[in-house]
């Protein structure tokens, strides 16, 4: 049973004892680019230079990830279909670390100063990675840019609470973890799959949610 990490369904292929328990991907970066949008919508201040368009830079988690790539290419078509208008101004790896990410944001705000006007992190550790370097950056928090994460951590759902993060993709993990042990449990026993209504007979998918500042007390509380 593969959690968290999806193996290409090829490989899933190969063994008709292999099974996967997550969310969909496409589905985190799809709800990540819909609190973008709706943020930037509401306030268009966050187009701090009024051209039209939104300068954004994008913390990758780790080269050749299946879920780090759909999340970076659904985030991006997402907002796109949200009638955000996008600039890029860059991407960089950060392998879903804190301490990486704040190197990585440090080194772009040097680059780039105040013309970054949102950060997509793909997990909400290089979110908080982010909004460390623009804590010790020259900035003001008006010219903060928009920071959006994904996963719903503690860490993750603080920074919502606190105003830091605009919002967080949740990811399900008491949800997955039920359905490993129950997918554990009817293997071990030879229980009836049916049950569990698995997804093309191998994947149990949990779907992410959307936690902004209204929401964010109740995913804390779990």
């Amino acid at each position: 049973i593969f959690f968290n990490r999806e193996p290409v369904e090829e490989d899933m292929r190969r063994w008709d004892k292999l099974y996967y328990v997550g969310g969909k991907a496409k589905q985190s970066g799809e709800l990540q680019g819909e609190l973008a949008a709706d943020f930037i919508k509401v306030n268009p201040q966050a187009d701090r230079n009024n051209d039209g368009k939104i300068q954004y830079v994008i913390l990758e988690g780790e080269m050749g990830h299946q879920d780090a790539i759909i999340r970076t290419e659904s985030v991006v078509e997402s907002l796109k279909a949200n009638d955000i208008s996008l600039e890029k101004l860059s991407y960089q790896i950060a392998n879903w670390n804190r301490a990486q990410a704040q190197n990585k944001m440090t080194q772009l705000l040097s680059q780039n100063g105040n013309k970054i006007e949102l950060v997509i992190a793909n997990n909400d550790d290089m979110a908080v990675g982010a909004i460390d370097a623009l804590k010790a950056s020259d900035l003001s928090r008006e010219e903060w840019p928009v920071v959006v994460g994904i996963d719903g951590t503690n860490v993750g759902l603080e920074a919502v609470k606190n105003g830091e993060m605009v919002g967080t993709v949740y990811n399900d993990k008491e949800g997955q973890a039920k359905g490993m042990l129950e997918l554990s449990f009817a293997l071990a026993t030879g229980g009836n799959l049916e049950d569990l209504n698995l997804e093309d007979g191998k994947y149990i998918r949990m779907p992410y949610a959307k936690v902004g500042p209204d929401d964010v007390d109740e995913y804390l509380n779990r």
